[in-house]
């Protein structure tokens, strides 16, 4: 290496080692962060978060000042975890696993509902002998957890006709594939494992006992509403537009290519199933609030945290 070599490098150190001094010692930030807040959404996969997707591929997360970054997890317990832990700054969930966390002194609130009705239904062969609620009495029925609002208003509904079945804790796919063996007689299944199990041609009992639950929530850490309040209402303001977008068209090509993409969803079950998934933002107050009074009752909480599981930043916005 030549002394003219040497010298253009150390000038060109020397040079980047100045740039970097300015921009630290003025304090300012590279261009393409400026006015952007990111937010990490922790993500159980589902076209129940169908909102999230459809924001972000389309950009209505972006052209608000947000940064939303989306981690994969396995369930809504991770999701929930990865949140508390701080790890996340958001996460969906089924209600019941936010409430009982809230009660139990999880630093969390719920900011938002995602949808409503709870779409989850009970599964049946076709020439199951069950018909009436009362029939349930003894069977082996499949579903993902005792906590489930589905799993919980089936439980009830079935105690008021006098019956009692035994719950056999599997997800989705699982339980289809029990279902199918004979190795139980039902399965309360959600969308879209729900109109997988319809396209097969198994039926569909009791629609009616989970029509009026809430269903899913949008949950955030205390620390991410005392810092980003104002941008939280904009990333939920972004999936209000993302609401509007599915409902006006829920088997449009492009939502239906997104919800493949993210979910690995087969296509036959999201055209069929998806006019179910009724998005929106405002928070079913009373029926939240039922729900956590159902939890007492089956001992999964001492407490009903009641109004106290609600952001106070999104009073009068979502409830």
């Amino acid at each position: 290496m030549t002394n003219k070599t040497k010298t253009n490098k150390i000038f060109i150190l020397i040079a980047g080692a100045l740039a970097l001094l300015l921009v630290y010692s003025t304090g300012c930030k590279p261009k393409q962060n400026e006015g952007v807040t990111r937010i990490v959404v922790a993500d159980a996969k589902t076209t129940h978060h169908l909102n999230l997707y459809v924001a972000k591929e389309l950009g209505l997360f972006e052209k608000r000042g947000l940064d939303v970054q989306i981690i994969p997890v396995d369930d809504n317990a991770a999701a929930r975890d990865l949140v508390v832990s701080g790890g996340a700054d958001v996460f969906w969930t089924c209600p019941t696993v936010a409430i009982a966390a809230i009660a139990n002194g999880a630093p969390i609130r719920t900011i938002a509902q995602v949808k409503k009705p709870c779409t989850s239904v009970l599964v049946v062969p076709q020439n199951s002998p069950i018909s009436k609620l009362s029939d349930l009495h003894g069977k082996d029925i499949a579903g993902i957890s005792p906590t489930c609002e589905a799993v919980i208003s089936l439980t009830i509904a079935a105690r008021s006709a006098g019956a009692a079945f035994n719950l056999q804790r599997l997800a989705g796919g699982p339980a289809i594939t029990a279902l199918q063996a004979g190795r139980v007689d039902g399965a309360i299944l959600e969308e879209p494992q729900a109109s997988i199990a319809e396209l097969a041609g198994y039926k569909v009992l009791f629609r009616e006992v989970s029509s009026n639950i809430p269903c899913r929530t949008i949950n955030a850490s205390n620390r991410t509403l005392s810092n980003n309040a104002k941008q939280l209402k904009e990333f939920i303001n972004a999936i209000d537009e993302a609401n509007a977008i599915i409902l006006s068209n829920s088997t449009a090509d492009n939502i239906v290519k997104i919800a493949i993409d993210y979910t690995g969803a087969p296509a036959p079950a999201i055209i069929h199933g998806n006019h179910r998934l009724l998005f929106g933002t405002k928070l079913e107050v009373d029926g939240l609030i039922k729900l956590g009074n159902e939890l007492i009752a089956l001992e999964n909480i001492k407490e009903n945290p009641g109004n106290r599981m609600f952001a106070n930043q999104f009073k009068g916005i979502t409830w």
